[in-house]
């Protein structure tokens, strides 16, 4: 069977990107892996100047256009990655860039992608709505569209992130990458069969848009709507893509969305990088199925980076909590002068540390001469917030913790 892109397309792409992009390294992740108890290998696209492997394929296509086009100006529609890697080459290029972004878009993608020289609008809930606007425009304006993932130079400029992993790591048997449209995971396990016919490439995807693997099981489209992984969230894959996947993929697994902020903390606290949910969606695949891919050599690709500051934090402190290293604790208490630093003196003395004190009295249900204490802590472990719950109903304050806290002691 003859594919839309071959082996020496991605080659050629090769040459092309030099000294075009970042050459991201592949590295051995012995701290995620031993959590995840696999051998892992990681390829870091989101260490690329515009924080994701799209720039490969952006830079590729662009590159490939004609001088009439050029002066036409380009368009793409983007949840933000692609949309950075035609800004910034076509302004290099000095190709006048039009990017249409869903609404929903994180703030640092739409701000990083104006200031790489592109005109921005948002426009729709998802790709597939934006695609209508830039339908549109294409129309009154003769913009030529720089496709995210259903185009040959595309395809093959991704591929050149496979060709560099299977060139750094090439005793690898499993490749796990994130599947949105598919052009990524295409180009990746042609570079990776043409090294290693018998590799295993699996597919990831969010539960909440399983676009290509419903469509390889012929399956209707289904999608639900808000998903930590929206650089993954596409409604419809590429013909191309599907017909590249359907041939060389061996699997696609679905992950929720707990699956995926697990894996984006795992990346964080166990190896120090910042992943956003699309990127770190082919360790959530391991979280979700670690029987899957235990014995074996893996790699992922962490695809991208660009994720809003802001909802990091929030991941970043949701995995405190999981782990038992802040706990919220609520303590029913005598309204009386002392209690409050009694309080504290037991926690004090447990070692933990208190962030945050709420002091509740006002309201019906607690008695009038009672009050409700809120007190948010650090703590070292899950055990250890046991320990302080002890020590504080031993001296009669009833206590329980608010916050959800896992005590199955899963290290992700």
């Amino acid at each position: 069977m003859t594919l839309p892109v071959t082996f020496e397309d991605i080659e050629k792409a090769q040459k092309q990107l030099s000294g075009k992009i970042l050459r991201t390294p592949s590295i051995s992740a012995p701290a995620l892996g031993q959590a995840l108890g696999i051998d892992l290998t990681l390829k870091l696209e989101n260490l690329q100047i515009t924080g994701s492997f799209k720039s490969r394929g952006a830079y590729v296509k662009l590159f490939s256009l004609s001088a009439e086009e050029r002066a036409r100006g380009v368009i793409a529609m983007s949840a933000g990655n692609h949309a950075q890697g035609v800004a910034y080459h076509a302004t290099a290029l000095g190709i006048h860039s039009t990017i249409v972004m869903p609404a929903a878009t994180p703030f640092t993608k739409v701000e990083k992608t104006r200031n790489y020289g592109a005109e921005v609008i948002q426009f729709g809930d998802t790709l597939s709505e934006s695609r209508d606007k830039v339908e549109e425009l294409i129309a009154e304006h003769g913009y030529v569209l720089i496709h995210p993932y259903d185009d040959p130079m595309i395809i093959a400029g991704q591929g050149t992130a496979g060709l560099e992993l299977m060139q750094d790591a090439e005793d690898i048997d499993t490749l796990v990458v994130p599947i949105g449209g598919g052009g990524l995971i295409s180009g990746m396990a042609i570079a990776a069969k043409a090294f290693n016919p018998a590799i295993e490439v699996i597919g990831v995807q969010s539960e909440l848009f399983p676009s290509m693997h419903g469509a390889l099981r012929d399956l209707p489209p289904q999608y639900g709507s808000e998903t930590l992984a929206e650089g993954i969230a596409v409604k419809i894959p590429g013909a191309m893509t599907k017909e590249i996947c359907s041939s060389l993929v061996d699997d696609i697994i679905l992950v929720n969305e707990t699956e995926i902020e697990r894996a984006v903390n795992g990346c964080a606290e166990h190896q120090n990088l910042v992943a956003e949910g699309a990127g770190a969606a082919g360790i959530a695949a391991m979280i979700k199925m670690p029987e899957r891919f235990a014995g074996k050599r893996v790699a992922s690709v962490i695809c991208g980076g660009n994720i809003d500051q802001r909802m990091l934090a929030t991941v970043l402190l949701r995995g405190l909590t999981r782990h038992g290293r802040l706990a919220r604790l609520r303590i029913d208490i005598r309204d009386q002068p002392g209690t409050l630093a009694r309080v504290a003196g037991l926690i004090g003395r447990s070692g933990a540390n208190i962030v945050e004190v709420h002091h509740q009295r006002m309201f019906q249900d607690v008695p009038i001469k009672q009050a409700e204490l809120e007190v948010l802590i650090e703590t070292r472990n899950p055990d250890h917030v046991l320990e302080i719950i002890a020590a504080l109903d031993a001296a009669g304050l009833k206590t329980s913790v608010m916050s959800n806290m896992a005590m199955e002691g899963r290290p992700l």
